[in-house]
């Protein structure tokens, strides 16, 4: 039984008891499913379709007349579903792990990725009836065609699929005594595979065809799944029966009038357009690093000022000051910076705030940044000596006015460059809120290896940007600490 008679004891466990129900509240109130979404989607004049561009010919991004455009099959349905509800689609782009609780907590209305009714899905979330059949293929390197023929030939191989998909259970059920590496992007999956980390890729047939089209030293396994067949369908959530009435409307025309057809030429002569790769992809790397350059300035400098105040509330006697800063101090800390850009990507739509990803992933790494900030500036301070308060004191100055004039000059010389060391792991973090569709650096490394069928080069470019970035900035950091030297 608790002990009432340490009220501090009690306090910290209440602490943490409503935080951690505060983190479930995202999951525990859900946009709540109604039949009145295709009419609310109506009278917003727009439509929000979730998905993951890195999956030609389905969805990918191109360069068309010199403007980024995110094309595909998949968008050309979405564009016809939009045109038949008499409203604008809008493109909400994220990993494709994150689609089901984008759609769940409302920051998209539907998904439109390559996604089937799966029987866990359809617990969460409901689907149009599908507007494409296909069988999934496996594709491996052209070495070993006569050594992998059949799904037996795969045990004790190195399987790769991606994360949260049908080809990830695929895999797992058919291919046994094999090894499954789940990953969340496609180029990753095919960078491992032309480097020998793993043996094949799970894919469905017409994006294993297209990877196999532009690399010569790729092929497609004769093996044959059992239940290779896959229906793909549009998502929505659950019970909105007038919507999912309206989707099928479209879908039913799309059959009937036999446009997919017409919508898979489309994607597959833009994706296999031809030109200079730096004119074609240079923008993206420019547009990702501006968007990392940003993100990292953002994310320091309201870090700073939170980090700031919670130095000071730790510095605090007052217990109900200090208790609070340390405990965000702790676990912030003490979890990944993933989890927070989710329950602040997600969970603050549970206040009716509809957060962009942008913005989320500056709030989460402004929020990860002020606990590394408080204790570098509470380092800083401390580390001043403590005679320099007393001799303050002494004149007649009160507590603030020595912290101000006398305490904080002093550790601004021990806490900047520790910040600008801080800013300089920041811009490498920032590569985290790619997940939630943030098309910073990493995320754009990720949209030219879908677009370019070329898995390793963008890494290496990306590589070579992260590392003038990092490098330019240490530079400076110590050029201002030989000044600041030079100065005492």
């Amino acid at each position: 039984m608790l002990n009432v008679k340490h009220p501090k004891k009690l306090a910290i466990i209440s602490f943490i008891v409503i935080f951690m129900l505060s983190l479930c509240m995202p999951f525990l109130s859900a946009k709540a499913a109604s039949d009145d979404s295709l009419q609310q989607i109506k009278d917003k004049k727009e439509l929000v379709v979730g998905l993951s561009a890195d999956y030609p010919p389905y969805e990918f991004h191109q360069t068309i007349k010199g403007k980024d455009e995110i094309v595909g099959f998949d968008i050309s349905i979405a564009q016809k579903i939009a045109d038949d509800m008499g409203v604008k689609l809008s493109i909400k782009e994220m990993g494709f792990d994150s689609l089901l609780g984008a759609l769940k907590t409302g920051k998209i209305d539907l998904i439109i990725s390559g996604m089937s009714p799966t029987p866990e899905r359809l617990k969460e979330v409901d689907f149009s009836e599908p507007y494409m059949n296909v069988e999934q293929e496996i594709v491996i390197r052209k070495a070993d065609k006569d050594k992998l023929k059949s799904t037996s030939d795969f045990s004790g191989t190195k399987v790769g699929a991606q994360k949260q998909t049908t080809q990830e259970e695929l895999a797992q059920k058919e291919l046994t005594g094999s090894t499954v590496t789940s990953l969340q992007k496609v180029p990753d999956l095919i960078l491992n595979l032309k480097n020998n980390k793993i043996d094949a890729v799970v894919l469905e047939g017409p994006v294993a065809e297209a990877y196999a089209s532009q690399d010569d030293t790729l092929t497609i396994s004769d093996a044959r799944f059992v239940n290779g067949g896959k229906e793909t369908s549009v998502a929505m959530e659950k019970g909105a029966t007038a919507l999912k009435n309206q989707i099928n409307h479209s879908v039913k025309e799309i059959k009937e009038q036999k446009l997919l057809k017409e919508y898979q030429k489309e994607a597959n002569e833009l994706m296999f357009q031809k030109s200079n790769f730096f004119s074609q992809y240079g923008s993206y790397f420019l547009k990702g690093t501006l968007y990392t350059i940003v993100l990292a300035a953002i994310g320091v400098f309201c870090g700073a000022i939170f980090g700031a105040l919670l130095a000071l509330m730790k510095l605090s006697k007052t217990r109900w000051l200090r208790w609070p800063a340390t405990w965000y101090v702790e676990f912030v800390r003490g979890t990944p910076l993933l989890v927070q850009i989710f329950i602040v990507f997600f969970g603050t739509q549970v206040f009716g705030l509809n957060l962009s990803a942008f913005i989320s992933g500056c709030i989460a790494l402004s929020l990860n940044s002020a606990a590394y900030v408080a204790e570098i500036i509470r380092a800083g301070i401390t580390a001043v000596n403590k005679g320099q308060m007393e001799a303050a004191r002494s004149l007649g100055m009160t507590q603030n006015q020595a912290m101000r004039f006398i305490i904080l000059p002093q550790a601004i010389k021990n806490i900047l460059p520790a910040l600008g060391n801080e800013f300089v792991t920041v811009i490498k973090e920032s590569s985290i809120v790619s997940v939630i569709g943030v098309g910073e650096l990493m995320f754009m490394t990720g949209v030219v290896q879908g677009a370019s069928f070329k898995p390793f080069v963008p890494l290496i470019i990306t590589s070579l940007i992260y590392f003038v970035l990092t490098f330019s900035l240490s530079r400076l950091l110590g050029i201002a600490e030989r000044r600041f030297k030079t100065s005492d």
